[in-house]
């Protein structure tokens, strides 16, 4: 292998354009416990955007090669590890055991090559691509374990996602669709509407000229607290914010509210009357884990889900591939090839 290798590498918190690619980081070699990859492909996250800006409370060690998702080529196996061959093809789940986030707190995946933990392996089937084993592990896998582990959502339920062009939005979407659902996706363009009905959505909804709970009221009829009539039975919302109240206001009575994150704002404005009057559940759903993403690789093998990949990147574009899901000009996932 060689000394050096490239990478895209955060030296200090700030924008996006702070970003660099350097070519001469040192390749990582295989200590105990650990296998080097080379790296066949690594998506981004809207995650990576506040890597990069910083986080209150969470001190990233800089210089740090950014990109949680990655998969890619056994080349080298460290001492001790077992089950593993050089030219195993593997993809990563990206939570390293005790020190935390690929990519936040310790290199990630856009680089040519990465060190992890044996214990990250997952193994990819014949018919899996690099590319979308690496779109599956925070947006994929993340909707997989909300929807289908935890059994949320059942066939006939009418269910409204935000941010449904996103990574995570559009995995909920198909896998909404494949469990029989009714599915209203909510995005913030006429292009992005016409994509998520090409994805099976069953209603588009552009959320920058419409309301979106007026128009589930207006859709399905208001919900009332007596009985089971109007509203959706779901929505799921991960945006937080501005968005978290209207969602309260659509939901029907014993209907649900998912959450697995808050990109638009983690404290909102709450309006408690609505949760005990219609007997609302909010479930939240944290991370992914191995059978989620192995269950994903599986349905992709069996062509039964396809990932949503907006770009295919070399890594001396990657950054502005982050810039576009900062801005949320995105369908689906951007990838970068190093």
């Amino acid at each position: 292998m060689p000394k050096t290798m490239k990478a895209l590498l955060l030296k200090q918190h700030g924008d996006v354009s702070d970003l660099v690619v350097v070519d001469d980081y040192p390749v990582p070699t295989a200590d105990a416990g650990h296998v080097v990859i080379r790296v066949g492909a690594s998506s981004f996250n809207y995650h990576d955007v506040f890597t990069v800006k910083g986080m209150p409370g969470i001190k990233v060690p800089l210089p740090v090669i950014i990109g949680l998702d990655m998969a890619g080529e056994i080349t080298e196996v460290g001492d001790g590890v077992e089950g593993w061959s050089v030219g195993d093809r593997v993809l990563v789940n990206p939570l390293y055991p005790n020190k935390g986030l690929m990519g936040e707190m310790l290199d990630g995946g856009m680089a040519q090559y990465c060190k992890v933990s044996a214990g990250q392996l997952i193994r990819m089937p014949d018919k899996v691509s690099f590319v979308d084993a690496a779109s599956l592990p925070v947006a994929y896998g993340t909707a997989h374990r909300m929807l289908v582990t935890h059994k949320t959502v059942k066939a006939g339920d009418k269910v409204l996602i935000l941010g449904a062009s996103g990574g995570v939005g559009t995995g909920c979407v198909m896998l909404a669709k494949q469990l029989g659902c009714e599915v209203i996706a909510c995005a913030g363009s006429d292009d992005k509407m016409a994509r998520l009905k090409e994805l099976g959505a069953d209603h588009v909804v552009n959320y920058r000229e419409t309301d979106f709970s007026r128009w589930a009221i207006q859709q399905y009829g208001k919900p009332q607290r007596r009985s089971y009539e109007g509203g959706v039975d779901v929505v799921i919302n991960f945006t937080g914010g501005d968005t978290w109240a209207p969602s309260l206001k659509c939901v029907k009575r014993g209907g649900t509210i998912l959450t697995c994150g808050a990109t638009a704002g983690h404290d909102p404005k709450e309006d408690l009357r609505y949760i005990w009057s219609f007997e609302l559940k909010i479930i939240g759903s944290n991370s992914f884990y191995d059978d989620d993403l192995a269950a994903l690789m599986d349905m992709i093998q069996e062509g039964t889900l396809k990932p949503v990949v907006d770009k295919e990147l070399p890594l001396e574009e990657a950054a502005e591939g982050l810039r576009m899901i900062r801005d949320r000009e995105v369908m689906g996932k951007i990838v970068v090839t190093p």
